[in-house]
């Protein structure tokens, strides 16, 4: 029997197919706040951009678009204080899942290197760094990592379970942190419109990082600002070095956002208008879902930003999934994202109103 990779942990979702199937075996439905998918219509703008580049017979450029690459350093300096960003420190990617997996890999990342990682994270930073032999290091401040020297650390803010969003001090601690080891800071920085009670803030803004890129490398996806996700469109910026040596490896991967999917990042990245009516659907529902988990016993922390509420009832979060399951509600268990969530679930906001409503229904009636 043939081997296929390194071993990986067990893939998060298959690990609750029977609370799943508990779920939608209720007489009403599933509401399904399992998955951060978004479930609103596309922008009709993207749509007409991508139709208008349907015609597209040619191979796409891997840099992307001089159109596209102007697009995503003027969509970054306006919402985001970028400065000394150049075309050759911005390329697309086919989503941002595929590049965070691939990173280590693309760094030349080995056994023996070690990877920092959020304490409590989106599990594709610790499988892009299993996949090479690298060694996942959990931690939450550069404190705790002190005495180490990895090659590469994650930062994610807005943080993905948790909603937790790192001040300016705590981005330009890991700033300093990574430089002074000479590491490379990869900070996924996905969640950053939709933020609540605080406001994110991103390693390229000059106030972080002195008006330097280098070490730097941010990582966007239009999945849920724009309600891309079917689109996979995402892209990277940050040191000019490092981003065109990355394209370049690419190049031989054939790794190529779609030419249309391009054209309807140039129409969505110019546009904060879709931005701001998806801003008030989430808010809407997490106005609607707070109280109602607040009211059922659940204590909520951190969910100052993002797409996520970070819920607990003081008990295992597998056992609280399979509670919330008969009543028809799926979520995620917290220790999907690591240990330290055990006692955690992920509650998502991306899903229609009627199906938020009616699990806000059923959380009075429990």
């Amino acid at each position: 029997m043939h081997r296929l990779g390194p071993s990986l942990p067990d893939f998060p979702w298959d690990t609750i197919a029977a609370i799943s199937q508990r779920a939608r075996n209720h007489p009403g439905g599933i509401c399904d706040l399992s998955v951060g998918t978004p479930v609103d219509p596309v922008p009709a703008l993207a749509q007409a951009a991508l139709a208008a580049a349907a015609d597209s017979p040619g191979y796409p450029q891997v840099w992307g678009t001089p159109e596209l690459r102007q697009t995503i350093i003027g969509y970054l300096e306006r919402r985001w204080g970028a400065t000394n960003l150049t075309e050759a420190g911005v390329a697309p990617t086919i989503g941002s899942k595929e590049f965070i997996a691939g990173l280590p890999l693309w760094l030349g990342l080995k056994p023996g290197d070690q990877v920092v990682i959020p304490a409590v994270a989106y599990p594709t930073y610790e499988v892009g760094a299993r996949l090479v032999g690298a060694e996942p290091i959990p931690a939450s401040s550069p404190d705790q990592v002190a005495d180490l020297k990895p090659a590469l650390v994650w930062t994610n803010s807005p943080s993905n379970p948790t909603g937790a969003v790192d001040s300016a001090d705590q981005t330009r601690a890991w700033v300093r942190y990574a430089r002074s080891r000479g590491a490379v800071l990869a900070a996924d920085e996905c969640y950053g419109e939709f933020g609540w009670t605080a406001e994110p803030v991103s390693v390229l803004d000059r106030a972080i990082n002195h008006g330097e890129v280098d070490g730097l490398l941010a990582v966007y996806s239009l999945s849920k600002r724009s309600n891309l996700a079917g689109y996979r469109a995402g892209f990277v910026a940050g040191d000019a070095e490092l981003v065109s040596g990355l394209v370049g490896l690419r190049k031989h991967l054939g790794l190529m956002t779609s030419q249309p999917v391009q054209a309807a990042m140039v129409a969505l990245l110019n546009d904060s208008d879709h931005v701001t009516e998806q801003r008030h659907r989430y808010a809407q529902r997490r106005h609607w879902l707070i109280p109602a988990l607040t009211q059922a016993g659940f204590e909520i922390a951190d969910s100052q930003a993002g797409l996520y509420l970070w819920a607990s009832r003081h008990e295992p979060g597998r056992q609280t999934a399979a509670w919330l399951a008969e009543r028809g509600i799926l979520v995620a268990p917290g220790d999907f994202y690591g240990p330290a969530g055990t006692d955690w679930v992920r509650i998502a906001l991306t899903a229609t109103d009627e199906r938020i409503t009616t699990a806000v229904q059923r959380l009075a009636a429990a």
